[in-house]
């Protein structure tokens, strides 16, 4: 099967550490260029560098996303109407009326989409999750401390620095309770996006989970840690250093074959930010 040819939209550290290299690689997909508002940074990923993003469309058949969330949401609409599939971050928009948005123009293009949330594409995280099914799971607890938003880290971004943990790894914790809790039917929120947040997720079937988010922590911080206790086990996800990106390359590539069928798509995304959307409103002062 020849490799998807792929466009990526946006040039930052991310890109260039995480996209840029799962797209080029293979085999399942290549990457067939770059637009980016800053075309001295595009330049440094050594494919072709587009001028106008109309002209990366024309290039390719699928494009990925590593940009803010605003600006995903504005450029993955012109991207669906233009019939590409989408690989989008997480979270799907800056806003719940955007994400509504784009989901919205996804679904009536017709055109695959896939999130990249990529706790789930990590075999280790597949394998926590098959292991809560088996254990008639009724609650669990979830924590991801860092100190991301100090300093000059590379992830200290403008937007992340306006809207904090919640939006930022939010989707990832949110996404993996959910998967191994069953869907998230409530949330009661409480603490500061920008300082300690606690959610209290409540699952249909009956579960309960707790998460505590924060990205402005100092010292030497433990890593992400998830765990979740059922009527016959538990099952804890352990830190885990493989790289889930070529999965994630290889089933984008599956999908867009496909024309879409990814449990992650933007309707995936959608649900994971009203979820969110919620708990920042009951968090506003």
């Amino acid at each position: 099967m020849e490799p998807v040819a792929v466009g990526l939209v946006g040039a930052g550290p991310w890109a260039e550490m995480a996209h840029a290299p799962m797209l080029s690689r293979g085999p399942h997909t290549r990457l067939a260029g770059v637009w980016a508002r800053r075309p001295e940074a595009a330049a440094r990923l050594g494919v072709p560098v587009y001028e106008r993003i109309e002209e990366l469309f024309d290039a390719c058949e699928a494009v990925a996303f590593c940009v803010p969330p605003a600006v995903q949401a504005e450029l993955g609409v012109l991207a669906a109407r233009a019939g590409k599939a989408l690989l989008l971050e997480k979270p799907l928009a800056d806003s719940l009326a955007n994400a509504e948005r784009l989901a919205g123009a996804i679904a009536e293009a017709g055109v695959a989409s896939q999130m990249v949330l990529t706790l789930r594409y990590a075999p280790q995280a597949r394998t926590f999750l098959a292991r809560c099914g088996d254990i008639e799971a009724f609650g669990g607890h979830a924590a991801n401390i860092s100190g991301a938003l100090l300093g000059d880290h590379h992830f200290a971004t403008p937007w992340r620095r306006e809207r904090g943990a919640l939006l930022d790894v939010g989707p990832h914790v949110i996404d993996l309770l959910d998967a191994a809790l069953g869907r998230v039917s409530g949330v009661r929120a409480h603490g500061d996006p920008l300082g300690w947040t606690g959610l209290l997720l409540e699952h249909e079937g009956g579960a309960v989970s707790e998460a505590s988010l924060c990205m402005s922590a100092v010292g030497d911080l433990p890593p992400a840690t998830f765990a979740v206790y059922g009527r016959t086990g538990n099952a804890v996800l352990m830190p885990f250093d493989d790289d889930p990106l070529e999965v994630v390359a290889e089933e984008f590539a599956a999908t867009v074959r496909n024309g879409g069928g990814h449990p992650l798509d933007a309707a995936h995304g959608l649900r994971l930010q009203r979820i969110i959307a919620e708990a920042e409103r009951q968090l506003a002062p």
